[in-house]
């Protein structure tokens, strides 16, 4: 039950991100959530915050990506929830798909909002984003981890 609406509440805040929207998906995380990414782009990041986290995702919606969850998995009672979510996060221009991703987000939920998540994708792949945004023209960002 609980991996279901988790999924359903996800896939929509997703969809929100998708169309140039973070808010919804913010609202879902504690004040003080923890959050990390690591390897060494510029997306890399290890930040503790609501608000740190909005300027995260918001930078995602500037450079255009997409994220899709195809499993969602949620287990524990509601004040210690275990959630893992597994997906595909990709760019496409008017030069086709030019970055594609897998990843797994591993985190700790407690009644109904996000406490602790890290990202696990290919690392090589988000710095070859970061070459590609460059080239583009378009900020690159730096590090906040």
């Amino acid at each position: 039950m609980f991996s279901w609406l988790a999924a359903a509440v996800l896939r929509r805040n997703m969809a929100r991100l998708n169309a140039g929207d973070h808010r919804p998906l913010l609202r879902l995380y504690a004040r003080d959530v923890r959050f990390r990414f690591p390897g060494d782009s510029t997306w890399a990041t290890e930040l503790e915050g609501r608000e740190e986290l909005g300027r995260w995702l918001q930078r995602f919606v500037e450079a255009g990506l997409h994220i899709e969850a195809d499993e969602v998995l949620a287990q524990g009672p509601p004040w210690n929830m275990r959630i893992c979510v597994r997906g595909v996060d990709h760019l496409d221009t008017e030069d086709g798909r030019v970055y594609e991703n897998r990843y797994v987000i591993w985190g700790r939920m407690a009644w109904g909002l996000m406490r602790d998540y890290e990202v696990y994708e290919d690392t090589q792949a988000s710095k070859a984003l970061d070459g590609y945004l460059q080239r583009r023209g378009e900020a690159a960002g730096t590090p906040s981890g």
